[in-house]
């Protein structure tokens, strides 16, 4: 753990934010050893946190104990540099459990996922995750999509809530989220309440947040692509519109697009591109499944697109690509 709140050390992130993958072996065991290079690597290519064992890091498929292991090893090879932040989710019981086992691990803070299959009203949900919160002295980020979904009001509550810091939108309805942002500055002045993009490539719907006031983005691309990842958010950050256009029209729309020819490709097709750029993490595990070996191919194809759009200013495809190629 880091001594520098979480807050304060993601508001104005210096990279895009790394979700890495988890690493199996071939006989479908974590790998901690290729892991830790996937995570050395995202470090070393410029990423502001590390966000482990979330969404694209399989937290569904992980055991309490692979999960712990695979937080610790992420803080150890952080060292501090910078934060490291791990799913909790589940029932409100287990979400516990699984929250004061990344403390154990030295985590930063929680990205909070749904609970569980259950469709609960707006008062379950904020008891919910005012439990999480109140269970360690971790900094909570909410994450909002699926069947967690939260009124303008519930979101005012939760930014009133001791340890919530912030609220992750894998929603994608910008009207709710304008009028989120309006009740919580109308409703809790003077916070510092963070907003995150989380939708699966969310590079793609990046520039109608900023619009909003978000800024804060996940970057599933980072975990395969990070120079392509990097160009994108110095883009963003310079108000270079005409790179931010160039990438988005040559490589993000289109990967967008063979992302969403089969389920669960959001975590599979990211896996399968880490295993393209050198890095054997293994498969996805059950219920996931492989993408084709036509979309293997198309990715491939897509990522020498991506790069080839970079500018030659040392982001190109013999850029950062280090340990573990």
């Amino acid at each position: 753990m880091t001594s520098a709140p979480l807050a304060a050390r993601l508001t104005v992130p210096s990279g895009p934010l790394f979700f890495p993958v988890t690493a199996y072996g071939p006989g479908g065991e974590v790998d901690l050893d290729v892991y830790r290079a996937h995570v050395r690597r995202g470090i070393g290519a410029g990423a502001a946190a590390v966000f482990a064992c979330c969404g694209t890091g399989e937290f569904h498929a992980l055991t309490p104990e692979e999960f712990q292991d695979c937080v610790r090893a992420a803080v150890e090879e952080s060292a501090g540099r910078v934060p490291v932040v791990a799913g909790a989710g589940y029932g409100t019981a287990l979400a516990v459990r699984y929250a004061r086992l990344a403390e154990e691990a030295g985590a930063d803070g929680l990205l909070a996922m749904p609970p569980y299959l259950v469709v609960a009203g707006q008062e379950g949900l904020l008891r919910h995750y005012r439990e999480v919160a109140a269970a360690t002295s971790l900094p909570v980020i909410v994450y909002q999509r699926d069947n967690a979904v939260f009124t303008p009001d519930s979101v005012a509550g939760l930014a009133r809530t001791d340890g919530v810091i912030g609220l992750k939108d894998g929603l994608g309805d910008l009207d709710l989220m304008q009028r989120i942002v309006s009740a919580v500055r109308t409703e809790v002045p003077g916070g510092d309440f963070l907003y995150f993009n989380g939708l699966p490539t969310a590079e793609q719907t990046q520039l109608a947040y900023r619009a909003l006031g978000i800024t804060l983005y996940s970057s599933a691309v980072f975990c395969f692509a990070p120079e392509i990842a990097l160009a994108f958010h110095r883009a963003l950050r310079t108000g270079d519109e005409a790179t931010a256009h160039r990438l988005l029209d040559g490589f993000y729309r289109p990967f967008v697009e063979l992302r969403a020819q089969g389920r669960g490709y959001a975590v599979a097709l990211v896996k399968a591109g880490v295993r393209l750029r050198g890095l054997d993490v293994g498969e996805v595990r059950a219920p996931l499944h492989e993408p084709s070996e036509d979309h293997v191919k198309q990715l491939a194809q897509l990522i020498e697109q991506g790069l080839a759009l970079l500018d030659g200013d040392g982001e190109g495809a013999d850029g950062n690509e280090g340990e573990g190629k």
